[in-house]
């Protein structure tokens, strides 16, 4: 039994070696040098160099003059352990009402004779943490913010053309908004005004 027993150990040890030790350390190696940006988890950093959120990550932006995220599961905090999705059904009248009233709190918001509302500013997404927006939420969201911040709306409207992103190799995905990025943009906009 001991004769059995020494190989499997030993392949045991030599596999927990290179797949716990050896291979993530290599993968890690090659993406800082690779994609050094992503691999140190896409953090955004404000002018003096403190970091103030991930691209990756959504958070809550709560002062009106910024551009709102998408309503998150994962508690008031955008907080990364309570990520995921709410497990409702669409005929839950517990989530019909939660819609309801953000589209009426975000109609309240857009000022007289506000459009549809876009279904990404009142419906949480499965992981709670999105950091986009929809082009068209976004965009239903520029009379508020330029209005809270006293510039033109075509300003604003040119600021979030330059920042939409487009479909990853034209053909994965949806045009988005990175609401960190568009809020920064805003923020050194009307800095320099």
């Amino acid at each position: 039994m001991l004769s059995e027993f020494k190989p499997a150990l030993r392949l045991l040890l030599v596999m927990a070696v290179l797949t716990g030790l050896i291979y993530p350390l290599a993968i890690t190696g090659l993406a800082r040098l690779w994609f050094p940006f992503q691999a140190q988890g896409s953090l955004i950093e404000n002018d003096k160099g403190q970091v103030i959120g991930s691209a990756l990550v959504g958070q809550r932006f709560q002062k009106p003059g910024y551009f709102q995220s998408r309503p998150s599961m994962a508690g008031e905090g955008y907080d990364a352990t309570q990520s995921g999705a709410s497990n409702l059904s669409p005929t839950s009248k517990h989530l019909i009402a939660d819609i309801t009233a953000r589209a009426e709190a975000q109609r309240a918001e857009a000022g007289p004779n506000p459009p549809p509302v876009p279904i990404d500013l009142v419906t949480a997404s499965a992981s709670g943490l999105d950091p986009d927006l929809s082009p068209a939420a976004v965009l239903y969201q520029i009379p508020r913010v330029a209005r809270v911040r006293g510039i033109g709306e075509e300003k604003v409207r040119a600021l979030v053309d330059l920042l939409v992103e487009k479909r990853s190799y034209g053909v994965l995905g949806e045009p988005r908004v990175n609401l960190l990025k568009l809020n920064l943009a805003l923020d050194e906009m009307t800095r320099t005004e």
